[in-house]
């Protein structure tokens, strides 16, 4: 026997690998769909590629790469029998079989006993070989199957590799002199002391400075002005200020030239006033809450209607989300998009060509993970009722309901959250910024294909007026969300607040116990107006008086989305930089009219402001840096010859290494692919002429320059390579007085517009809504506490929490945090 299986799987020899260090062995979960070890058709890993995929999907992987070798994984679960077993230590036979793999259903350790088994099944015939086999597969095999039953799982191998762990500590930490020189740094607000910059902005730990960091190809960034502080005064520790968590924050050391750890932070950062000690925060039952903060339960039970007999529903749609711990926000906003008919048209209609047409590793596929989340919330294969037995079961033992297990959105979580500071963490995160996130990467990855994120998106007109001149200036930009303030002043029960303000304060004076909170409860239309009121436009430069001046804008629809998304602003930061979420109820409607929210135009009796920008100075380093870019031809000759190889002009193969920032042969690739049929393709290489990014002169005493003149061709030719449209290019140039970094940044954060006659139809159209759905969260900021949503489905509201999906009795309309409104049909 131990011959014929020997003989029987040489031909397969070579596409049978040990996995090493890198590796992950996703033994726990399909990539294609939630079934698991205990899925009734197990889990095949293949044993090239240490992927996982059910029964159902299995084949297509097979018939794609022509791996014929898997290991099929099985665990079955029962409940123990009671007894003399009753209470004995659970049994794990084969426990070194699936060492490390953990349990899918949260199942009771004294109640059930699980045994796992393995085989190696050979495709197509389904040839299948027991484990372990030792003494009758060859070395090799054997030795890569016992790799792959003790390996951890792809995501348990994931979290000891933080990057924090790699990081060390800065030689200044403990040593580093802070400037006495009574600088505070607000919550928010923050800008560059040099440069005007409002991102990448980094705390110096020494004086408090706040300054942009460096400038990067994609137009991220900034103009360097922090490290160029550094060279003036060489402090050396640095903080980037969006990072500031009660975990910790992103620090670079200066002198050291890379990221450190600094222990102190927490000292150094509350000499500038921002105290992360109050920020500090304790989990419990998954969800995060506030060491210092007051039980708000009123809240907590309301927003999940817990003092209520709730009907549990199963089926397509009623599918619950497992919380991996703080993932609740993400659970919230998946329900609601997929609850959206162009996001399930978009993932689930399309299933089989998406999943048939994903790359070789599907776990790394945007489309193939939302396309399975999808599936998995909306198929109703992962929610199913009881059986008529655990019915009786149920009521004989009492203590015991039946509840759905949910599906993990651990694959999805960590292919979204990649590289991003705050959502790739453990903590809890805002639902939404995570929304508006979300939003993003289904833009990025609809390329010429139907975008499902267009139902959100319209255009808001910005008014900027003058206030010396009087002018005006009408601008659009693209949106897909309505912020609304929440006006305490506004609030119907003002006297009742005033009254605990006061007791609140006389029982802290006194050291006495604190008054029951007082909830403000605000009109929806008092966030409305509030909305509509003007607001003063910071650092207002008018190019009516070619000076700085007071300004004020006003905002209001040019077009209207078919989905929209209401977000009532209900947290703040206060003074120590303690995140806090304000105490309001607000009387959100069922049916919303926006129509005195609509644009209007240049009015009669109006005059426009001149079409002039202010002046620009560049930094010397930044004059340099973009000299480079133009000037210097720095070119990977190794990825020209490799492209050379392949058949293309060698002079069109510099060009694309060229053009593409030498960021390697296959964005060079996909460089020449887009213009291969230009006229001049095959033509050498000539680099442009050198762009003076400083102000023009000569059409204004200022230096200001007038938006109608046409960009330089040097300049849309460096866009245009990069394969941003010409129009788009010129308009970016336009927009920001030909300067080739910030029209990178502009085009970044201003996407093409909408056909005009898209606009026109979303203009006419009534702007009435329906409210379908709303997400709530309970906590005193976003760093803490859980999330909620209600959705309302065939006339009814359902709450969605967790894998908990049930009938909603009462739901809590008043104390939401985001709002999802449907516009109605025109009549």
């Amino acid at each position: 026997m131990a011959a014929d299986l020997g003989e029987l799987l040489v031909p397969y020899m070579p596409t049978i690998r040990v996995p090493r260090t890198g590796d992950r062995v996703f033994k726990s979960e399909c990539a294609f769909s939630f079934d698991s070890p205990e899925s009734e058709g197990g889990l095949y890993v293949c044993m090239n590629t240490f992927l996982g995929f059910g029964r159902e999907h299995v084949e297509r992987h097979y018939r794609k790469t022509g791996q014929s070798v898997y290991m099929h994984l099985k665990r079955h679960v029962k409940e123990k029998a009671t007894g003399a077993a009753g209470g004995a230590i659970p049994r794990r036979r084969n426990g070194k079989v699936f060492l490390d793999l953990e349990l899918n259903r949260d199942f009771n350790g004294e109640d059930y006993e699980y045994e796992d088994e393995a085989k190696l099944v050979i495709f197509p015939d389904h040839f299948e070989i027991p484990l372990p086999n030792i003494e009758e597969l060859p070395a090799l095999v054997t030795i890569a199957c016992d790799a792959v039953l003790n390996a951890s799982s792809a995501y348990k191998k994931q979290e000891p590799e933080s990057w924090d762990e790699e990081i060390q500590v800065s030689r200044h930490a403990r040593s580093l002199r802070q400037l006495d020189n009574g600088v505070r740094i607000p919550p928010s607000g923050w800008k560059c002391q040099k440069c005007e910059m409002r991102e990448n902005l980094w705390l110096n730990l020494t004086d408090g400075a706040v300054l942009c960091g460096k400038w990067f190809f994609d137009g991220s960034g900034g103009n360097g002005h922090a490290l160029e502080h550094y060279r003036e005064t060489n402090y050396p520790l640095a903080v980037k200020l969006d990072t500031i968590t009660p975990d910790g924050a992103d620090v670079y050391s200066f002198e050291e030239e890379e990221a450190v750890l600094d222990p102190h932070i927490s000292e150094h950062l509350s000499h500038f006033g921002i105290d992360m000690l109050q920020m500090q925060k304790r989990t419990e039952n998954g969800h995060h809450t506030d060491n210092n903060a007051r039980p708000r339960v009123s809240e907590w039970e309301v927003i999940q209607e817990s003092g209520m007999k709730l009907k549990a529903v199963y089926g397509s749609g009623y599918t619950g989300v497992k919380n991996l711990g703080n993932s609740c926000y993400l659970g919230t906003v998946m329900q609601v998009l997929f609850s959206i008919p162009d996001f399930q048209r978009m993932y689930v209609g399309n299933l089989q060509r998406i999943f048939d047409y994903s790359p070789l590793d599907p776990t790394q596929d945007f489309a193939t993970q939302m396309a399975k989340l999808g599936h998995g919330l909306l198929s109703g294969q992962y929610s199913k009722p009881p059986m008529k037995s655990e019915l009786i079961e149920q009521v004989m033992k009492e203590e015991y309901k039946h509840q759905q297990k949910g599906i993990s959105p651990r694959m999805l979580k960590a292919l979204v959250s990649r590289g991003h500071p705050e959502f790739s963490s453990n903590r809890q995160q805002d639902a939404h910024e995570f929304l508006l996130h979300i939003i993003n990467l289904v833009e990025r990855n609809s390329a010429g294909s139907e975008n499902p994120s267009d139902v959100f998106r319209f255009l808001v007109e910005e008014r900027v007026q003058c206030c010396q001149t009087r002018r005006v200036r009408y601008t659009q930009r693209v949106d897909y969300c309505i912020q609304l303030p929440a006006p305490i002043e506004a609030a119907t029960n003002r006297e009742e607040l005033l009254a605990y303000e006061a007791k609140r304060k006389d029982a802290e004076e006194n050291m006495r116990a604190p008054p029951e909170p007082v909830r403000a409860r605000i009109p929806f239309t008092a966030c409305l107006q509030a909305f509509t009121e003007p607001e003063n436009v910071p650092d207002f430069w008018s190019s009516a008086l070619q000076a700085k001046s007071a300004g004020v804008k006003t905002s209001r629809f040019a077009s209207f989305p078919e989905y929209l998304i209401v977000q009532i602003k209900k947290f703040t930061f206060g003074v120590d930089w303690v995140p806090k979420k304000l105490d309001l109820a607000i009387d959100v409607p069922d049916f919303l009219d926006l129509n005195r929210l609509r644009a209007t135009g240049l009015q009669a009796g109006e005059e426009e402001l001149p079409d002039l920008m202010p002046p620009i100075v560049l930094p010397e380093d930044t004059r340099g840096m973009l000299n480079q870019l133009l000037r210097t031809p720095e070119i990977d000759e190794a990825a020209v010859m490799q492209l050379a190889e392949m058949g293309f002009p060698l002079e069109a193969c510099r060009k694309a290494v060229y053009y593409t920032g030498n960021m390697g042969p296959e964005m060079a690739f996909n460089w020449i692919i887009a213009h291969m049929e230009e006229p001049d393709f095959a033509e050498p290489l000539t680099l442009p002429s050198m762009i003076d990014p400083g102000p023009s002169t000569s059409d204004s005493p200022t230096g200001a320059t007038p938006l109608g003149n046409s960009p330089p061709e040097e300049s849309i030719a460096i866009l245009t390579s990069m394969g941003f449209p010409r129009t788009h290019s010129i308009q970016a140039l336009k927009a920001t007085n030909n300067n080739l970094e910030r029209a990178l940044d502009w085009i970044f954060t201003h996407p093409e517009e909408e056909e005009s006659d898209f606009i026109a139809l979303s203009i006419c159209a009534f702007p009435g809504y329906e409210l379908f759905a709303f997400i709530s969260h309970m906590g005193a900021s976003t760093m803490s506490g859980h999330y909620v949503c209600h959705i309302k489905k065939e006339g009814r509201w359902v709450i969605y929490n967790d894998h908990k999906v049930c009938l909603s009795e009462r739901p809590p309309k008043d104390l939401g945090y985001v709002y999802f409104y449907h516009r109605l049909s025109s009549s």
